[in-house]
């Protein structure tokens, strides 16, 4: 407000005779300074305003009613690249052999070879996985199942897994997948913690959550050839429009690859 106001003292106007256009020229002067997101919150702020001086009679044309809300850039889902990916998980440097070692090793690749959500990693039970179909029962958003192929390594680390756990003596019910060092329910805090321990040995990308390793999925499978609606439906989307956002990321690494490889580029 205070910004608008010294934009609004320069052109010697008051907040009463403001119009339409000398609310489009504030913003260009804005687009000099900020980015989309800033401007958009301060429209927000003046909306509030005006919508007051209307209501309390003290205006009699809102300005603020014509101007639209500026498009947002698409964020582009931070992934990580397979090839960074197996370095980690192929290799005996990074994980224990103990409880605690697989424990970290199988939620990562439980992440990244399934597409699970953090909050469906969480409530998975023994249960639902399935051995012999090789596949895992997914409880997702508003009570949607769904049937996710498991990789014949992430079968042998899930039997090597419950195997240790269950000579571990916990006390309490077994069933949950994920376990903390005490044997208790695995917690959010402690798969964050997790995640970004183990991911900061192949990337420096300020991003290491496990929502990147779902994004991961997605863009690998998308990369190697998977089509969307099969993608749609292993990350348990409800509508395909979720799931174009990796195409960006697809159609991003093949500019790259054109850059470095044309002639012409």
């Amino acid at each position: 407000m205070n910004q608008f106001k010294a934009f609004l003292s320069v052109r010697q106007l008051e907040f009463d005779t403001v119009n339409y256009q000398d609310v489009r020229e504030w913003l260009v002067t804005l687009l000099q300074l900020c980015g989309p997101r800033t401007i958009n919150r301060k429209l927000s702020s003046l909306r509030a305003f005006y919508k007051f001086l209307n209501r309390e009679g003290l205006i009699e044309n809102n300005p603020l009613l014509q101007i639209k809300t500026l498009k947002m850039p698409k964020r582009l889902p931070d992934y990580l690249e397979q090839d960074d990916l197996n370095i980690l998980l192929d290799s005996n440097t990074y994980f224990s052999n103990d409880f605690q070692g697989l424990r970290n090793k199988l939620i990562i690749e439980l992440l990244f070879g399934t597409g699970i959500r953090l909050s469906e990693l969480l409530s998975l039970n023994e249960n639902d996985i399935n051995l012999y179909e090789e596949n895992v029962l997914i409880n997702g958003k508003r009570n949607k199942q769904r049937l996710v192929p498991l990789n014949k390594s992430l079968i042998e680390l899930i039997k090597q897994y419950i195997r240790e756990k269950h000579t571990q003596g916990f006390d309490c019910n077994l069933s949950v997948l994920i376990l903390t060092d005490k044997g208790e329910a695995a917690y959010s805090g402690l798969i964050y913690r997790i995640v970004k321990k183990h991911l900061a040995y192949i990337t420096t990308r300020d991003k290491k959550s496990p929502h990147v390793l779902r994004h991961s999925f997605a863009t690998n499978l998308l990369n190697n050839g998977a089509d969307l609606n099969s993608i749609k439906e292993l990350l348990g989307h409800s509508s395909l429009a979720s799931t174009e956002v990796y195409t960006h990321n697809t159609v991003e690494r093949l500019k790259l690859i054109y850059k470095q490889a044309h002639p012409k580029a």
